[in-house]
């Protein structure tokens, strides 16, 4: 098992000098955390897991008195590999996580920070090409009882490979958590994007009649260069070419080219997810087409 120690000043004091908003200075946090020195005082962790393209493992915080218990998958692509985010791209592997069989835990959340856009020739993949943390929530996995989720990812450089292990994070017994795995997991959590706010919200969005277009108007922060878009469609689908306007009322006007859909796709009554990236700031909500 690879452990961490403490050091003179933890990630989580680290994390409130950060300002907020501010993804990039918490990633290179949980950066300059992941190379601290090992020691037996990391406990409620997986075995590293390891293939061809990187690694990963898996961390769990005791169970709180709501019944989740907090935690991460800790993914590690070697120099030149990348990982995908919940959709992939053209290409590529979506995360997968879930209890072993026959568990009676449950899997309540996977969390993902904000991806890249990662052009491969005339591919386009959505993922990281750095380690990357994502934050889990679990329900009903006490401390007493070892925790299994079988994972599945996918690691890409010249090919993708299929990158599968069961993490099995070990009894807590004695019920405490450990300050560097606590700051490893809020510093994830610090990562993902908040929904909508007074600055920073949709206003409304219209798809085309032929299904082609899809046009966003939204609220962004003053000030910020052109906004990066990740609009998650149907299963399989991402769409991340946006061009932006300004619209009558002030308002930022994002045009998104719709590509092929599938066959006999019934938009209505359909959720879709829409990640906006504003300079330092990204907002993550919903777009419900009724």
């Amino acid at each position: 098992m690879i452990a961490r120690t403490e050091t003179p000043m933890s990630l989580s004091r680290l994390l409130k000098i950060i300002p907020r908003g501010r993804p990039f200075a918490v990633a290179a946090a949980i950066g300059f955390f992941s190379l601290l020195p090992a020691s037996p005082l990391m406990a409620a962790s997986s075995e590293w897991a390891v293939n061809e393209g990187g690694r990963m493992r898996l961390i769990l915080l005791p169970e709180s008195a709501d019944g989740l218990r907090q935690g991460a998958l800790v993914i590690e692509p070697k120099p030149g590999w990348i990982t995908y985010w919940k959709e992939p791209g053209d290409v590529g592997i979506p995360p997968a996580v879930k209890p072993a069989q026959g568990a009676s835990y449950s899997l309540e959340r996977l969390d993902f920070p904000v991806p890249k856009v990662l052009m491969n020739g005339t591919m386009t993949d959505v993922g990281y090409d750095k380690p990357v943390t994502l934050p889990i929530t679990l329900k009903n996995a006490p401390d007493t009882s070892g925790v299994t989720l079988n994972t599945f990812i996918g690691v890409c450089q010249n090919i993708c490979i299929p990158f599968q292990a069961d993490l099995t994070v070990p009894p807590n017994a004695d019920g405490e958590s450990h300050a560097a795995e606590t700051a490893l997991v809020e510093a994830a959590r610090a990562q993902v994007p908040p929904g909508p706010s007074k600055d920073f919200r949709v206003l409304g969005h219209t798809m085309s009649a032929d299904r082609k277009e899809l046009v966003v108007r939204a609220i962004l922060p003053e000030g910020q260069p052109t906004p990066e878009v990740f609009i998650s469609g149907p299963s399989g689908h991402v769409f991340v070419k946006a061009h932006a306007s300004t619209g009558d009322a002030g308002e930022t006007v994002l045009t998104v080219p719709i590509g092929k859909l599938p066959k006999k796709y019934e938009l209505a009554g359909k959720h879709w997810g829409i990640l906006i990236v504003s300079g330092p700031r990204a907002m993550e909500t919903t777009l419900a087409f009724d």
